[in-house]
């Protein structure tokens, strides 16, 4: 058995009695990685030196204070880590070596954890498959043919895989939840404004989220615990307290009321999918909660909307990718001009320059009214539809995607199919709310996940029944064999 196969708060006992020690939680890590790494290929940088160095400082301390002192942890490659090379996954920074930390960086690292590398993801978070990765694809651990989901897909795949304990992602349009259900693990979102966005290479500021993805619900809330909080390097986090969210664990959900969209359950939904849902509410029933079928009538405008959106905003975001201060530059520049179009045509991938494109256009001159204006608009109405909801139910339930994992190469030559794929979760990102993804069956042998959706900045709730399903069924202790 893996020490991975234990949970966080039981790992912190067994080393604070002595049991083992951080360097042994450091050379499962390494261990797994070098066992299973040509299978999963989830990790971009490795930082072995410095994670073992940090391991005996921690060992030579004595008492580790933190629940999270001492734990493995994986990040994803959007997330800046000083002296580390920090890609997004693009050949345009493939020898980048950031300055500074990220905010959520620090905070890891004052709550102990140990960074084993960064992971694999599509490029700029651009993708639902991790396949626009300018670097490599990564597998899913349940079957090395299909996809483990994206932009995160690295993150999540190396939690599956027993790499990590657990791992950081950033869901923009659902890029936690949807590789988190795709490799059978739990995925959270939260609130925008929770988390810090400092230090997260931007693709779209309004609607990246920094967030966990663990082997169970209790490990989720306490790596959220330590990742949230106001920050004076963000303006976009919200100065409000920290709830304790382990303490929501209670396991007791009577009286709750779940809402659950007929449009989520309806046309493109896989019937398997459908039922594991259905079967999922009737045991959340039988823990005595209640549940009714609402509308969210925007929802079908949700993928238009935030494909005009966030590609405005990466079009803004990623000018600052141009060869002058930093990352990859042409060698064969004649003049200025000459330098900003080659740098690019050769720096950013095809999916990255599809979004530079399409935003650039939605945002021109004679375009912005009908198109980011009406966008804008459009994601207020689907906000609204949330709030709605929001005032006569507690969560919102419903499938994290459409259909289990789908094979490499099956998507990547249709864009439009492959956006598709993230029609769940989108909905989530442009309404600010929080979600996670948990596992709750499978089909053909590959995880699915179900999606609980919250209200602003309550967190504890979307946990509370989270963690009450989770204890009632054992899907999330099957793991893939490699």
């Amino acid at each position: 058995m893996s020490l991975f196969d234990q949970k966080v708060c039981e790992l912190h006992e067994q080393l604070n009695k002595k049991e083992i020690s951080v360097s042994d939680l450091v050379d499962e890590s390494y261990k797994r990685i070098a066992a299973v790494e040509d299978k999963v290929h989830a990790f971009l940088t490795l930082d072995e030196e410095n994670a073992r160095a940090a391991a005996k400082r921690l060992d030579d301390q004595g008492e580790l204070k933190g629940p999270l002192s001492g734990m493995p942890i994986g990040l994803k490659d959007n997330i800046v880590t000083k002296g580390l090379r920090t890609t997004a996954g693009s050949k345009i920074l493939e020898n980048f070596d950031p300055i500074y930390d990220a905010t959520v960086t620090q905070k890891l690292q004052d709550a102990g954890t140990i960074t084993i590398g960064k992971l694999n993801m599509d490029e700029f978070a651009m993708g639902s498959s991790n396949e626009n990765s300018g670097f490599q694809k990564t597998e899913n651990p349940w079957n090395p043919e299909t996809v483990p989901g994206g932009s995160s897909g690295g993150s999540a795949a190396a939690v599956a895989a027993g790499q990590v304990l657990f791992s950081l992602g950033s869901d923009t349009g659902g890029s936690i939840r949807q590789p988190a259900s795709f490799c059978g693990v739990v995925g959270l979102k939260p609130t925008f404004g929770r988390v810090s966005r400092f230090g997260l290479i931007a693709f779209a500021s309004s609607l990246d989220q920094i967030g966990p993805i663990t082997r169970t619900v209790e490990d989720n809330a306490y790596l959220l615990q330590a990742i949230s909080g106001h920050d004076p390097h963000d303006s976009t986090t919200a100065n409000i307290d920290v709830p304790n969210f382990v303490e929501a664990l209670t396991g007791d959900v009577r009286g709750l009321k779940i809402a659950v969209p007929k449009e989520y359950l309806g046309e493109g939904v896989g019937e398997e999918t459908r039922q594991s849902v259905l079967e999922s509410l009737k045991v959340l029933e039988k823990l005595g909660a209640v549940w009714e079928e609402v509308s969210l009538p925007h929802s079908k405008y949700a993928l238009a909307t935030y494909y005009l959106l966030s590609s405005s905003e990466a079009s803004a975001n990623l000018a600052r990718f141009d060869g002058v201060r930093y990352g990859y530059r042409t060698p064969d520049a004649e003049n200025l001009i000459d330098l900003y179009k080659k740098t690019r045509a050769e720096g950013f991938g095809d999916e990255v320059k599809r979004r530079i494109m399409l935003g650039t256009f939605a945002l021109s001159s004679g375009y912005y009214d009908a198109y980011y204006k009406k966008a804008q608009k459009v994601r207020t109405l689907i906000k609204k539809d949330f709030d709605d909801v929001f005032e006569k139910y507690d969560v919102i339930i419903g499938p994290t995607t459409p259909t289990p994992a789908f094979k490499l190469g099956e998507k990547i030559d249709d864009p439009l199919t492959m956006y598709a794929n993230d029609i769940l979760t989108i909905p989530v990102n442009l309404a600010g709310v929080p979600g996670i993804s948990v596992p709750n069956g499978f089909a053909n042998g590959l995880p699915l996940g179900l999606q609980i959706i919250g209200k602003h900045f309550d967190e504890s709730t979307v946990y509370r029944i989270a963690y009450a399903f989770e204890q009632a069924t054992e899907f999330h202790k099957q793991k893939p064999h490699l």
